[in-house]
């Protein structure tokens, strides 16, 4: 599952990034990404007022899966949520639920923030910009 910042790369562009989707696109068939991300690139692009790159975003979600917030995944955000309070370390209430949602899926997470993904329990990352 592929998170925001990730995403974000793509649509901009960066060659090692189009090459890693072109090579699960492949593989795969589709790109897996939660309803917490869609919302994050539709608000960022509405909010530039950037109406060819929301376009070319609309256009691509036929090679895309949009995994909606379930109430599973929302409980698994939501035991996140609590143990990094108990640890002193909260974390983002959206990335939580991206954590969640990838959790929920049993899908790797593909992000380059690890820094906030890595205190996330059994949560699997991976990274395609190196």
């Amino acid at each position: 599952m592929v998170d925001t910042d990730i995403l974000s790369l793509f649509l901009r562009g960066d060659s090692k990034v189009v090459a890693r989707f072109a090579e699960y696109l492949a593989a795969h068939g589709k790109i897996n990404f939660s309803i917490i991300t869609y919302y994050e690139i539709v608000s960022g692009l509405k909010h530039r007022d950037a109406r060819k790159q929301l376009k070319v975003f609309l256009d691509f979600l036929e090679h895309a899966t949009v995994l909606p917030l379930s109430v599973e995944a929302a409980n698994l955000a939501a035991d996140q949520y609590a143990a990094s309070r108990k640890r002193g370390q909260p974390i983002d209430d959206i990335d939580l639920l991206i954590a969640g949602i990838a959790l929920a899926s049993q899908l790797v997470l593909v992000t380059r923030n690890r820094e906030h993904f890595k205190r996330i329990a059994g949560l699997e990352l991976a990274d395609w910009t190196p």
